[in-house]
């Protein structure tokens, strides 16, 4: 990819949230038609029930995590500069900002990706819980909680693993990669034709992988055409919140533009067009019958955006962007914020005095 032109005709931060943009709608389009849910697959698989959310999942890791691994087994990508690797990260901040954002996405009903989807697709509570969560996750990032994060995050680092990369710290070395891709390929579509998962799932799922691995691929390139170089990376949507919220306090400065604006910008852009041309735009309220209260939806994004930047990323920041790089600390990550979000429902469940397990998938949505 040659960014040069349109680096010289725009500028380096334009440019970086062009990428983004683009990066972003395909990805929010991907997650609209798919209904592709990192909460829901927890949820699915916690309850034993048999639905697509699991398998749209699966599908959507295993090919972001065969694709980046094959760019790094084959030369294509160079990630040791990036965030996961360039300097000892954070294992405790994993787990705790992990388990936080976990029990926040099962009261939020969604995790972040999903919610900005939704609230391009006229889901008001989403709109209401993105909001919170970009506070919130602005306030971690560089505001009056860091000290907090600071604190959590301190406990322990990946040095004390002897390091971050997880085909080192396994001892299998560099075919630990591109065996671990094939694992979970092979697990994927097994899950995915024992449920009977639609061709159409199947590729939404897949796309949303394909993007993130994409993305990979593009900051890299670009990483290398910039003056002042940049660290490569991919999809997230922590920072790019807190990001978000600094360009609009800018004014919508120029030199305030970067990937992490373009990313929100093209998820909402593309969520939205797909939602209004296949007809799933729709004004949703916290006045539907059997919705939870506002405040729930308000404590759980509070867990998010706190938990979220405690963890370095969320499910597709930590989790996707991460994992798929094998980084120890994304893995533990995204590991803690599924198991909390089973857990957080089944506590949830009991309080309800509603069926813990069963094969009925009609009162777990993807889009909720």
């Amino acid at each position: 990819m040659d960014f040069v032109p349109l680096i010289d005709s725009v500028g380096e931060p334009a440019t970086a949230a062009i990428i983004g943009l683009g990066l972003g709608a395909v990805f929010g389009i991907a997650l609209e038609r798919s209904g592709f849910c990192t909460r829901s697959a927890a949820i699915e698989l916690f309850r034993n029930t048999k639905g697509r959310a699991l398998p749209v999942w699966l599908i959507g890791f295993a090919v972001c995590v065969a694709a980046v691994q094959a760019m790094l087994w084959f030369g294509v990508i160079n990630v040791g500069e990036s965030r996961f690797f360039a300097t000892p990260q954070t294992v405790s901040g994993a787990v705790l900002g992990g388990a936080l954002f976990g029990i926040g996405m099962a009261l939020a009903r969604g995790c972040v990706s999903r919610l900005v989807v939704l609230g391009a697709s006229g889901n008001l509570r989403a709109v209401f819980s993105v909001a919170v969560i970009a506070v919130t996750a602005w306030a971690t990032f560089q505001g009056p909680l860091v000290p907090l994060r600071d604190a959590l995050g301190g406990l322990m680092s990946s040095a004390a693993l002897g390091g971050n990369d997880l085909a080192a710290v396994s001892g299998i070395g560099q075919f630990f990669g591109p065996l671990f891709a094939f694992v979970l390929v092979v697990a994927a579509l097994a899950v995915a034709l024992r449920r009977g998962l639609s061709p159409a799932y199947a590729l939404g799922g897949a796309v949303a992988g394909g993007t993130v691995a994409l993305g990979w691929y593009a900051t890299y390139q670009f990483s290398g055409q910039v003056f002042d170089p940049v660290q490569p990376e991919s999809l997230s949507y922590m920072r790019p919140l807190a990001n978000t919220l600094n360009f609009i306090g800018s004014g919508g400065a120029t030199d305030a533009l970067s990937t992490d604006v373009g990313i929100i910008a093209g998820t909402v852009i593309g969520a939205l067009v797909s939602a209004v041309v296949f007809g799933q735009f729709r004004i949703r309220t916290f006045g539907e019958a059997g919705v939870p209260s506002i405040w729930r939806y308000g404590a759980g994004s509070i867990l998010m955006g706190f938990g979220g930047i405690t963890a370095v990323g969320c499910t597709i920041g930590a989790g996707f962007t991460g994992g798929a790089v094998l980084a120890v600390t994304a893995l533990i990550g995204l590991v803690a914020m599924m198991v909390f979000a089973g857990l957080t429902d089944f506590v949830l469940r009991r309080l309800e005095d509603r069926p813990l397990v069963g094969n009925s998938t009609s009162d777990l949505q993807p889009a909720e």
